[in-house]
């Protein structure tokens, strides 16, 4: 969790305006304005936008790029554990995370600047970024949009090297919109004339609203299934575009999604003009490293609670579109070893739980929801009956630890399969719990 510095910088600042989400450039420029523009003296950027997808894209972009010996500044969002995990700082062997001190100083300097003006917390949180990676060299910065594009306070970048937009899906309707084409609106904001657009697999609405737009502003776009393909043959990933084709290994992180995902970072690194040798896509694909998205965790504090024999997964998988990607890499998991399938499901309130869940009917054996330490939570007992309305028997709990216990009396043989799901602040919960701090 956030040092206590931290913590009480935050507090100060949300008394400034106290609204989780409020979508706006207004403020952002103004704090930017008093720091002296620090986004002008950024390292080369690749902006990422897109609803799922986009942490496992800037994931697979790093480790390529940093194979290759560049020295890579990143900001994603949301942490899992703490906040500096938001901001990696590059270096010539590799990244790493922010020190406490570094981001005390950052949000310290930007909280000056800002003085009591309106601002809200991720915009602070942009601006330190911005702070930070302005005054530390790199060769490059993977950049990803928080939420929309338009009006993201990340969408003041002036010129990026390229602007990536990873499949869309229907999640935060009160602030995007009620449709996708109205999502993909807001997302293809961060299009820039003349700099390549590149976009991963879409539906046909979002595909067509991101195009019209690209040829709108002048974008140069760079689109999946017609410019760049990437499949799986045998295991491996096959990527081809008009330079050529590569054969490469199946990429670390697990489900049919990340093949996508990773066929999209390399179109982006090819877009925004660096050139890796195979070695460097094939040492990025193998090590590449992105917690809380079907990640088995093997050993542990969680680990230890489960039901003698269980296999755990993890995954912050959270709308509709996502829960269809997860229930696609769990089918794939039930294919080669079946097992009992139990969940263990913890959701926002904000967030569609009949329509998450209802890519697992047929798929799993029980469900036990779970409460978030979010005053923003879903009740548990709305997830369990969410989940009755569709076919999947479920009980509702106190937390994971009595879920295990729980799942533990259910006597399933083999022992189960427990996907543990449903919120990315649900997975950063279990990975504190658990000891498996990402770093």
């Amino acid at each position: 969790m956030p040092q206590p510095q931290v913590d009480t910088i935050l507090t100060r600042l949300l008394a400034l305006h106290p609204k989780r989400i409020d979508l706006s450039l207004d403020r952002m420029w103004h704090v930017l304005d008093r720091l002296g523009h620090p986004e002008k003296n950024l390292p080369p950027v690749i902006h990422v936008g897109g609803t799922n997808g986009k942490g496992s894209t800037i994931a697979f972009m790093r480790a390529m790029l940093e194979a290759a010996g560049a020295r890579v500044h990143a900001y994603t969002s949301p942490n899992l554990v703490r906040m500096n995990e938001r901001f990696r700082l590059g270096r010539p062997d590799g990244g790493v995370l922010v020190s406490d001190a570094e981001l005390v100083a950052a949000l310290e300097t930007c909280e000056r600047a800002n003085g009591e003006a309106p601002i809200t917390v991720f915009e602070i949180e942009t601006a330190a970024a911005f702070v930070l990676f302005a005054d530390k060299p790199a060769d490059v910065l993977l950049l990803e949009v928080g939420l929309g594009g338009r009006l993201d306070a990340t969408n003041v970048v002036p010129q990026p090297l390229a602007t990536v937009i990873t499949p869309i899906s229907l999640d935060h309707v009160d602030f995007l919109g009620d449709t996708v084409e109205k999502i993909a609106g807001e997302k293809a904001a961060i299009m820039r004339r003349g700099i390549p657009a590149v976009i991963g697999r879409q539906t046909e609405g979002p595909q067509s609203v991101l195009i019209r737009h690209a040829e709108e502003v002048g974008a140069a776009l760079h689109v999946s299934g017609q410019d760049w393909m990437a499949s799986e043959e045998r295991g491996r990933l096959v990527y081809q575009d008009g330079q050529g084709l590569l054969d490469l290994p199946g990429p670390r992180l697990f489900g049919r999604h990340q093949i996508d995902n990773a066929g999209l970072a390399i179109a982006a690194l090819r877009a925004a003009g660096f050139q890796l040798a195979t070695g460097a896509y094939e040492r990025g694909l193998v090590k590449v490293d992105w917690p809380a998205r079907m990640q088995r965790l093997t050993a542990g504090t969680v680990v230890a609670q489960a039901p003698a024999g269980s296999e755990i997964w993890l995954d912050g998988g959270h709308n509709p579109d996502g829960g269809r990607i997860t229930a696609a890499a769990l089918a794939d998991l039930e294919e080669r070893v079946p097992r009992p399938v139990v969940l263990i499901v913890g959701m926002l309130a904000s967030k569609d739980s009949e329509g998450f869940l209802r890519n697992f009917t047929g798929l799993a054996r029980r469900l036990v929801a779970v409460p978030i330490a979010s005053d923003k939570s879903q009740p548990a007992e709305t997830i369990a009956q969410a989940a009755r309305t569709i076919g999947i028997a479920a009980d509702a709990s106190t937390g994971v630890k009595a879920a295990l216990a729980a799942i533990a009396t259910l006597d399933l043989k083999p022992p189960p399969r427990i996907l543990i799901t449903g919120s990315l602040y649900l997975a950063g919960e279990v990975l504190a719990i658990n000891g498996t701090v990402p770093n």
